[in-house]
């Protein structure tokens, strides 16, 4: 792929690590609505402002699920048509109802769900990272997959509904549970089990995100209600054996 100028629209934890893999090859560019300093950015790695961050070849939004429609919709002016827009938010279908409402009707857009984080990418192999398109000439999205392919990476591609329904009972659950764990206020003890660490890794990795994105996740994925609803009939079920209590 030709290396092109790419933006990263959010700077969290998230924002970050995609702006680094990105930067690799291509000239890469970052805007946080909090503010920036050049020594929060890795070398190489330019700062934009609100205006300049959309002069680009391509544009990653980075930012939370709860102010996507939001950031669009107060960003219209500056979009250029020739732009393609890259959603990585953990849900797929609300974001992609947005961007095909409020980018250019000329833009390409690909919704893609990077499925790591700071945490597991350090450690990770072959990690998947979902992506759907939403509305390209289709050579454009195969360029970004084949990219994305030579990242190590292990593309799946579906549509937006088939990965929130996949989700909710993947990532969807293993927060809420990890949730529910970290509220009982589970301690290590010099006897775990090696299940028991499992269950303390789970709380930790989960709560390392932040509680809005928990929220976020259940909150716009149109299957997670369902998931929850089945998750507590079960809880229910096992409970109810223990009627002798």
């Amino acid at each position: 792929m030709k290396k092109k100028t790419v933006s990263v629209y959010g700077y969290g934890r998230f924002g970050k690590l995609w702006a680094d893999i990105l930067s690799d090859d291509h000239n890469v560019k970052v805007f946080s609505r909090r503010g920036l300093r050049d020594d929060e950015v890795s070398p190489g790695i330019e700062l934009a402002n609100a205006e300049s961050i959309f002069d680009c070849d391509a544009m990653f939004f980075c930012v939370a699920i709860s102010s996507f429609e939001e950031l669009l919709i107060q960003s219209q002016k500056q979009f250029k048509k020739e732009t393609i827009f890259f959603d990585t938010c953990s849900v797929k279908v609300y974001p992609t109802k947005w961007m095909t409402q409020h980018l250019p009707k000329e833009s390409q857009i690909i919704a893609t769900h990077p499925m790591f984080g700071p945490d597991s990418f350090k450690n990770g192999a072959d990690l998947p990272m979902v992506m759907c398109d939403v509305r390209t000439n289709g050579q454009t999205f195969n360029e970004w997959v084949d990219y994305f392919k030579n990242k190590k990476l292990r593309m799946e591609i579906m549509s937006a509904d088939e990965h929130d329904k996949m989700v909710a009972y993947s990532q969807g659950i293993t927060h809420y549970v990890g949730r529910v764990l970290a509220d009982l206020n589970l301690e290590s003890t010099t006897i775990n089990t090696l299940g028991y660490k499992k269950l303390l890794e789970i709380t930790e990795q989960t709560c390392n995100d932040s509680w809005q994105l928990f929220i976020d996740l259940q909150r716009y994925n149109p299957h997670t209600k369902k998931m929850r609803r089945e998750l507590h009939d079960s809880l229910e079920r096992i409970y109810s054996i223990f009627d002798f209590d």
